[in-house]
């Protein structure tokens, strides 16, 4: 009897702390893992919403870039990290849903090692080229690649990144056959393709529009069907004859998978107010990045959200039979 009253006794008292748990958190500073080297849209973009969810939060959150196996690395080391709310990731298109494909073993099971919290934003990928390259079009850089292509090389973040996939699917959709050199990130690709040691790179517009207006590389097309709204001036590779070709980065907020709901659900309007912000919505935009709408950042959305993306990818992958190994 004393014991079942005793056990009685610790599930109310847990049950009376659980609230406790989301008042109080947090009372020290937070870590954002950010899966890419520094450059990319993740990085850049999350680096504004730390700011803002410094404020709402009462706390630092500091950011720390855990780059390596096309993100898994950071990805992994929050999906095993302690589940107390302090440690979370700013997970991507290829740590979410390309990787559980392209890897014959992937470090995490994306759809069940994490708490999903928010979607965040997604952004358009987009062809660009060295400044020289003698083309200003899509169908003039689709006939200069074919008849060049032999010499020509495109960069990418890395094997496997979005950025290879991007222009891995667009070769294959056109019928081009170039050699691929990888490198660690797309901070260093951009720089070798403005130095010309490279000919195209499909990094997130959100990544290269600096550089774009800059006029250190030239825009070629965004990969999609239609224009973006954040970027009109960019025409798409639907409406210059690339009919039906679309490809989307996307990045969401998740923690470890056993943390609080009441946790996640205070990070998840803290997620939601910060994207609501004018000054950070200024920022999205200035940068090419579309906030996704208040009815789509649930941790039940991301979390269907999610799934449906790895079977998208799936699909893509084995047909374009990219792999690593």
């Amino acid at each position: 009897m004393r014991t079942v009253k005793l056990t009685a006794a610790i599930t109310a008292l847990l049950l009376m702390s659980a609230p406790v748990v989301a008042q109080d958190w947090p009372t020290r500073p937070l870590t954002m893992v950010v899966p890419t080297t520094p450059g990319g849209a993740p990085d850049l973009l999350g680096r504004v919403m730390a700011s803002r969810l410094s404020e709402l939060l009462g706390q630092s959150v500091i950011v720390e870039n855990v780059a390596g196996a096309g993100g898994m690395i950071g990805a992994a080391r929050v999906a095993r990290a302690p589940a107390d709310g302090y440690q979370f990731l700013i997970g991507t298109l290829g740590t979410q849903a390309q990787n559980q494909t392209l890897y014959k073993s992937p470090l995490y099971n994306a759809a069940k090692d994490f708490a999903p919290v928010a979607l965040l934003w997604q952004v358009r990928f987009i062809l660009i080229a060295r400044k020289d390259l003698p083309v200003d079009n899509l169908q003039g850089f689709i006939g200069y690649a074919k008849a060049h292509q032999a010499v020509m090389h495109y960069g990418s973040g890395g094997i496997g990144s979005p950025s290879h996939l991007a222009c891995a699917l667009f070769n294959a959709a056109v019928g081009l056959n170039v050699t691929h050199v990888p490198y660690h990130g797309v901070g260093p690709v951009i720089r070798d393709l403005i130095a010309g040691r490279i000919d195209y790179l499909c990094p997130s517009a959100t990544a290269a529009v600096g550089y774009i207006e800059s006029k250190q590389v030239k825009a070629i097309a965004l990969l999609s069907e239609d224009r973006s709204p954040l970027m009109p001036t960019y025409p798409s590779a639907g409406e210059q004859g690339l009919a039906g070709f679309e490809d989307t980065g996307w990045s969401g907020m998740f923690l470890p998978k056993d943390a609080p709901p009441p946790i996640v659900r205070k990070l998840n309007a803290a997620a939601s107010a910060v994207l609501d912000t004018p000054a950070v919505q200024a920022r999205f935009r200035q940068v090419g990045a579309e906030i996704v709408v208040s009815d789509r950042r649930s941790p039940q959305y991301l979390q269907k959200f999610v799934e449906s993306e790895i079977r998208k990818w799936a699909t893509v992958i084995k047909t374009a039979d990219i792999a690593i190994h």
